[in-house]
């Protein structure tokens, strides 16, 4: 990535490529089973072959769900991305080299509009991830390595202490109490200093990593982009490197899309993608 790989768009070009786009299929390949996966904190719903599942959201559960496509080779789990309680799952999933695909739940949710689905159920859900997956074949969300995986982790965790340090600072502005005016000092220097040893154990990480360190240095060399934000990148992107510019640029939020409706030619703006990474671009 480089300064000179930005995305630019012309009024009348929009960004057609879209970080879901369907994968090429060659003409001979079997065709892909698109298996539903809804998943809730403590259980998992399964669309299998028209087949209903009900399955627990833990070590027990996750096993019975690799055993269940075995006799199905091109299965494809489809699951939307909930708030983390889908990472344990997912990490199964690539463990055992089933593909997957975490996609947007705003996506899915249009899609039912489409499709005239007004009822919500874990089962219908499910059902719904199916359909999904059939009518626009998702890619397989790629497995990240180690390091990634470690490094999403600390990326969040500094996320997290940042936006609580945010909040118990708007909140100072308010207190009258002596005795809270003392905490609040306290616990704002203590939030900073957490803060301060994520960013040096991203640091650290990505220096003890050549690979990470290489992509880190090209990020590092853009205008505005610093070793954090660089590992915020590397971390929530596992694709990168392996898309065009206009489907990285989608994926994250940052492509300017189209407006215009006959005579009518209206600004363009980014939408979507994933918050994290447009938030720290």
């Amino acid at each position: 990535m480089s300064q000179n790989n930005a995305v630019t768009t012309k009024p009348n070009n929009p960004v057609t490529m879209k970080p879901n786009d369907p994968t090429p299929m060659k003409p001979d390949s079997p065709p892909v089973l698109y298996v539903g996966l809804d998943v809730a904190k403590a259980s998992l719903q399964l669309d299998l072959a028209g087949q209903s599942l009900a399955l627990t959201n833990g070590a027990p559960g996750h096993a019975r769900l690799l055993k269940l496509p075995r006799p199905h080779p091109t299965a494809q789990v489809v699951g939307e991305a909930t708030g983390g309680y889908e990472q344990a799952v997912v990490r199964a999933l690539h463990a055992a080299l089933v593909p997957v695909s975490v996609v947007e739940a705003g996506r899915v949710r249009h899609f039912a509009h489409a499709k005239g689905w007004r009822a919500k159920t874990d089962p219908i859900d499910a059902a719904l991830l199916a359909a999904y997956g059939r009518a626009l074949t998702p890619r397989p969300t790629p497995a990240p390595t180690a390091e990634q995986a470690r490094l999403a982790t600390l990326s969040t965790r500094r996320q997290q202490s940042l936006q609580t340090l945010t909040a118990e600072t708007n909140r100072a502005a308010h207190y009258v109490e002596p005795f809270c005016i003392q905490q609040g000092h306290q616990l704002r220097k203590l939030l900073e200093k957490q803060v301060a040893r994520c960013a040096q154990a991203i640091t650290a990480l990505i220096a003890a990593e050549a690979d990470l360190q290489a992509k880190s240095d090209r990020l590092d060399a853009i205008a505005g982009v610093g070793v954090v934000t660089a590992a915020i990148v590397l971390a929530e992107v596992p694709e990168l490197g392996t898309l065009s510019d206009g489907a990285v640029a989608a994926l994250v939020g940052l492509a300017p899309y189209n407006r215009d409706s006959g005579d009518r030619t209206a600004g363009r703006h980014i939408t979507g993608g994933r918050a994290g990474v447009r938030c720290a671009l």
